[in-house]
């Protein structure tokens, strides 16, 4: 199973390819960063992107693509950006008929890490050591697509997203995410519990503010 993850960005937007055995071993096939520059008029900066995607998609042609759920946090303009790229992808992944996967960051961070709250270096760590990589993966964008990636395979890949259609992007009934369940993990469990009681108290949702960095 070839699986593309996407770590959406108006100026970098990570594009992590691996390839999943039936066992859920891992492995590196691509990794990049497509970027574009603020001084662009936003519709020019957005068919980079999609162009960007495209050539992934047609070079590596993966079987599923993930991309990082958009949330809703203090800098308006970086999640408009954010979510305009994420509607990219997931058009590029209907216009390819390949099934699509949304995860939250705290959901990324705990597949791969064990925990929902670890930071951007242990991500890039634990992605390093997962897929056997000499160096860190970088820029951090680049590591979140391959992670995002990651949780995808770990989650059963396309199988996982034929089941139901996902209803979380779009608000409602029945969108928070399983708390129980014998398939689920301590850390998925925990992330589960701690996303439903933030919606109960108004909260926003747990994850690293990622948009809001500042990196060459």
């Amino acid at each position: 199973m070839r699986i593309l993850g996407v770590d959406p960005g108006l100026t970098r937007c990570g594009l992590g390819t691996i390839e999943a055995s039936p066992t859920r071993q891992v492995t590196l096939v691509d990794m990049r960063v497509a970027r574009s520059s603020p001084t662009m008029a936003p519709h020019k900066r957005l068919l980079m992107i999609a162009d960007e995607l495209e050539e992934v998609i047609t070079t590596f042609k993966p079987q599923v693509i993930a991309v990082e759920r958009v949330f809703a946090q203090a800098n308006v303009r970086s999640v408009t950006g954010t979510a305009q790229v994420a509607g990219i992808v997931m058009l590029a992944a209907a216009r390819h008929d390949l099934p699509l996967g949304l995860h939250t960051p705290s959901e990324v961070k705990a597949a791969v890490t064990g925990s929902g709250r670890a930071d951007k270096a242990q991500v890039q760590k634990m992605v390093q050591r997962i897929l056997g990589m000499e160096t860190l993966p970088r820029p951090a964008d680049a590591a979140d697509s391959l992670a995002i990636a990651i949780t995808q395979a770990w989650r059963g890949g396309a199988q996982s997203l034929s089941a139901q259609p996902d209803r979380t992007q779009h608000g409602g009934a029945d969108t928070l995410p399983r708390a129980t369940g014998s398939d689920l993990t301590p850390a998925q469990k925990l992330w589960a519990s701690a996303e439903r009681l933030s919606s109960r108290h108004g909260a926003v949702a747990p994850g690293y503010h990622k948009h809001e960095r500042n990196e060459p």
